[in-house]
């Protein structure tokens, strides 16, 4: 646990830093972070009762109170008693306050802009990727992004082949004897392919891949859904049964007549979706399994 402690704690001190400088570069102007803060969020909900963004900010009573009177004397907000409780108080931004809002949003993008420019795009999409899941994991509720389904693009194969890999040793220590037979499994896909009746597709969540499924022929009559991946974080979203779905249609459109797959006893999460997608068991046999020992298992459906 310590070096979790330590690890998190020099993040926080970076981040700090990254934030004081751009805070330093963003803010020349008679406003300060928080203020800015307050102007966001009446921004956003257009208009808000003290108490709530008062909850909503952290922020303590009086300095809330004497920072909105300030935007009031400044023409940026109005306050008013609410209809439904005069004890409490709505503010709302002006016109000027509106405009105010605006300067200090592009400001802050132009910041944005000029620390991402120098990264490469890999290197942007990894960055916003890392975000999201420090959001996703420490946020009051986990995030359910739209997911889409596409056709590979260069790089994914070995996205497939790593993930596979590393995945799979964490959850069922298998060696890395299975990450090389998947990167085998996707060599041939590529040397071998007939776009006809062979296809893959990537699931992907906020632009990263997050599942992967191919569909392969085994003969003229047979197709075989093979590497179907979704990764934990995405898992409870529907990717994998989607994925599914996806190489059977695609199948029935190749004109193949059965689709077979060969999985593991232990994969319990992907049996169940093809349990539902009407693929059953054939054949089930103990094998050693790439450093470990399980009951192979050969399922099929027809199309």
């Amino acid at each position: 646990m310590d070096e979790f402690v330590t690890g998190v704690r020099a993040f926080n001190r970076f981040y700090t830093r990254v934030i004081g400088v751009l805070n330093a570069q963003m803010y020349d102007t008679p406003y300060s972070l928080t203020e800015a803060r307050v102007l966001f969020e009446l921004h956003e909900e257009h208009e808000m009762e003290t108490g709530e963004l008062r909850r909503l900010l952290d922020l303590d009573a009086g300095y809330l109170s004497r920072m909105l009177t300030r935007f009031e004397t400044a023409g940026l907000v109005t306050r008013e008693r609410s209809a439904e409780d005069a004890r409490r108080q709505v503010v709302r931004l002006s016109e000027t306050g509106a405009k105010t809002f605006t300067m200090l949003d592009e400001a802050s993008a132009s910041v944005v802009r000029a620390m991402l420019s120098p990264l490469a795009s890999e290197d942007r999409r990894r960055l916003v990727s890392a975000m999201a899941t420090i959001q996703e994991i420490l946020g009051d509720t986990p995030r359910r992004e739209p997911y889409v389904i596409r056709p590979l693009r260069p790089g994914d194969l070995g996205w497939v082949v790593y993930r596979h890999g590393a995945l799979y040793a964490e959850e069922n220590g298998w060696d890395q004897t299975f990450e090389a037979m998947v990167a085998r499994i996707a060599a041939d896909y590529v040397d071998r392919r007939d776009p006809a009746r062979e296809d893959a597709w990537i699931a992907e969540v906020d632009g990263r891949p997050v599942g992967s499924i191919f569909c392969v022929k085994k003969d003229d009559r047979t197709a075989q859904l093979r590497m179907l991946l979704v990764e934990p974080s995405t898992r409870g979203m529907g990717i994998g049964a989607r994925l599914v779905e996806e190489c059977l249609a695609f199948a029935k459109r190749a004109g193949y007549e059965r689709i077979t797959l060969m999985t593991a006893e232990t994969q319990t999460a992907a049996r169940r979706i093809y349990a539902r997608a009407g693929f059953q068991l054939d054949e089930r046999h103990l094998v050693p399994w790439h450093g470990t020992q399980t009951n192979e298992e050969y399922w099929s459906r027809d199309l």
